[in-house]
């Protein structure tokens, strides 16, 4: 994994030769390892006239970062900082060219069948100088043009500028796991991986997007290319940009469409083949010339990574975060996975790592944190920071489960609230209803909000950008049981799974790591989204009135697959989630924290929210009538994220350099 950066003035007028310096600078912790620069000065037509390639040779073509660009008059520049993991050697430098130099790439990711494309692009006659995956990528584009996107299986964005089109190529895998923000300011697109990076560039400004903090305070959630800064745009997954003169296209490649299957296949049949995919899936992942470790929980999906990793490498490094409960009460108090996670490194053999997290880590840990989010989405993840940072210590690869629960129906009692529904406004309305309703219901928001920033919104409505998402949705099922659940599948992979990537990628390259998810391997993906949905959901889903048991009737197939695999305990053990005991932890150490820093003088002079509404929140939550967790901690990311990029505060330790932390 990498950080990536570019600037191509759409006028053909010079930039800031300093600006991508600067860019990738700022990003020095996705990638420690090196850094590397190219500037053009692009001309109207094709890269062979002999004016450009005069003009070209005064450039630097690649330069290093303790260079001094010289002073030439480009118009565009691509920047990488890189994390080496596959092909330690100078060869994997980026950004990196063709043979011709026609060809450029900066490219963040891991495409896990690289080896594969290279074979068949070596018997087409293509030539290589390094072992990387980048290069791999570069040949395919020779090959195959924008095209080359739909053979890649892995995580990515990429930028490809085609000297011999003269156009700029920008994309993302099919799942967002990899982030690629832009903007065009000053006739200037402006891209990177990160945000801060884009707020480097000369000119640039940036502005709170009102609409989406509608947005956030109704799905804890931004949706499609929106992010909370209204000039800043995420590229969407499975989306590429085409950028040729001062054009700017956006192709949408892959849909991650669930698709209705008429096989005759019985549940064991359906097993093995799964079975098997999940064990190529597993080999796929663990290509690198680095050490690689795997995350590892009570629940199904890491431990199910963590076991078939470990029959494969000696010694897996494996880590888990556990909490203090001496705070905790009710439900809570089984939050602290460390018991079952010691029990299955015992079984697997693994060498494991674990951390204790307290109340008191979250004052510390907040500045760092949203400085590293920047788009705020999905709930209380500064666990996840934590054992990123624990991990990072020992590996410079770790394998996360992230993603089996949105692809394997692994939220069983969502499903039940539409399972019912027998027309497609009735299944949005009640959908709806549960994801506005776990942090601020839309009849609340007039309560909540100011009367003057509610004015601010003109109408927008976040059942709008709910809507939104199923434009594109269709049905292929026979029965309307089936096609609710796929579309709730469908909605959790668009939103939900994005943003869990989204800040997965923040957290973990915050400390130099790099994350793969297994569970998104394309193969498991397509094949995940073929399957009946009764091997999704078992037998129980159809009776079930959503109570507790219903958290143990999703990713069926899974679970019969690891049965001779993972202990009974894990297999039948009900979804929980990494979360932190943040109910108990706000009601007792942390109370004072959290209300001057929401209910303080600073947060409440912005002047977004009604002062008497959240103090109601606070004070219920304080004294047990309400679980307002959720609210709470979004409110404080809130205030933080407008001290960091707002008002520009300070954060006290530097952000870099994160292998001596």
């Amino acid at each position: 994994m990498c950080g990536i950066a570019g600037i191509y003035n759409l006028k053909r007028k010079p930039i800031n030769k300093d600006d991508i310096k600067k860019m990738c600078d700022i990003m020095y912790h996705r990638g420690p390892d090196d850094a590397g620069y190219v500037l053009f000065n692009v001309k109207d037509g094709n890269l062979k006239d002999e004016g450009y390639w005069q003009e070209l040779r005064d450039v630097e073509f690649d330069v290093s970062s303790k260079n001094v660009f010289r002073n030439h008059g480009c118009n565009m520049a691509l920047g990488h900082r890189r994390l080496s993991i596959i092909d330690l050697t100078e060869a994997a430098h980026q950004p990196m060219s063709n043979r011709t130099n026609f060809i450029w790439i900066t490219y963040n990711g891991e495409i896990y069948n690289f080896k594969e494309l290279r074979g068949d692009l070596e018997k087409c006659g293509h030539c290589f100088f390094s072992s990387s995956d980048t290069e791999v990528i570069i040949h395919l584009y020779e090959e195959y043009g924008v095209d080359c996107i739909n053979q890649l299986n892995g995580i990515f964005a990429f930028a490809i500028w085609d000297g011999r089109k003269n156009q700029m190529v920008l994309a993302r895998d099919r799942y967002g796991a990899k982030p690629l923000y832009y903007t065009t300011q000053n006739d200037n697109l402006i891209f990177a991986s990160e945000i801060k990076a884009i707020m480097q560039a000369n000119g640039v400004s940036v502005h709170l997007n009102e609409s989406a903090v509608a947005d956030y305070f109704t799905f804890q959630n931004t949706f499609g290319d929106v992010t909370l800064f209204d000039n800043i745009k995420l590229l969407e997954p499975g989306h590429f940009l085409v950028v040729k003169q001062d054009v700017i296209k956006k192709t949408k490649y892959q849909d991650l469409m669930p698709k209705a299957i008429n096989g005759d296949n019985t549940d064991i049949d359906y097993v093995m083949k799964f079975n098997n995919i999940f064990s190529d899936v597993i080999d796929r992942q663990l290509v690198a010339d680095v050490p690689i470790g795997s995350y590892l929980s009570g629940g199904m999906d890491s431990a199910s990574i963590s076991a078939l990793a470990s029959q494969r490498l000696s010694r897996l490094k494996t880590f888990t975060g556990g909490f203090d409960t001496s705070l905790v009460t009710g439900f809570e108090s089984a939050f602290d996975e460390r018991a079952d996670a010691e029990l299955l490194s015992s079984k697997l053999q693994t060498e494991h790592y674990q951390m204790v997290m307290h109340a008191g880590d979250l004052e510390w840990v907040m500045p760092k944190l949203i400085y590293h989010l920047e788009d705020l989405r999905m709930g209380m993840t500064y666990p996840s920071y934590y054992i990123a940072q624990l991990s990072s210590k020992f590996v410079k690869v770790a394998l996360g489960g992230v993603g089996g629960d949105e692809i394997l129906a692994g939220y069983p009692w969502r499903y039940v609230i539409v399972r019912d529904c027998l027309e497609d406004e009735d299944f949005k309305q009640k959908y709806f209803n549960y994801w506005s309703s776990r942090l601020v219901s839309d009849t609340e928001k007039e309560h909540f909000f100011s009367k003057a920033f509610s004015a601010r919104l003109n109408g927008h409505k976040p059942i709008d950008s709910f809507d939104k998402i199923f434009d594109t949705y269709e049905s292929s099922f026979q029965t309307q049981t089936e096609n609710n659940i796929r579309k709730a599948l469908y909605f959790e992979v668009k939103t939900f799974l994005h943003g869990l990537l989204v800040v997965e990628d923040k957290i973990s390259m915050a400390h130099s790591l790099e994350l793969r998810v297994p569970m998104l391997d394309n193969e498991l993906v397509d094949y995940s989204l073929s399957l009946p949905v009764s091997m999704l959901i078992n037998d129980g889903f159809a009776q079930s009135k959503g109570g507790s048991d219903v958290n143990r009737i999703g990713k069926y197939i899974f679970r019969k697959a690891m049965e001779s695999i993972l202990p009974q305990s894990i297999v039948e053990k009900r979804k929980q989630g990494f979360s932190a005991p943040d109910q108990s932890w706000y009601r007792t150490k942390l109370v004072d924290y959290i209300r001057s820093l929401i209910l303080g003088e600073q947060a409440l002079d912005r002047g977004y929210f009604n002062k008497a509404y959240v103090e109601k929140m606070f004070e219920d939550h304080m004294t047990g009538k309400a679980n307002n967790r959720l609210l709470l901690w979004s409110l404080m990311c809130f205030e933080w994220w407008n001290r960091v990029f707002i008002d520009e505060y300070k954060i006290k330790q530097p952000i870099c350099d994160t292998r001596n932390n």
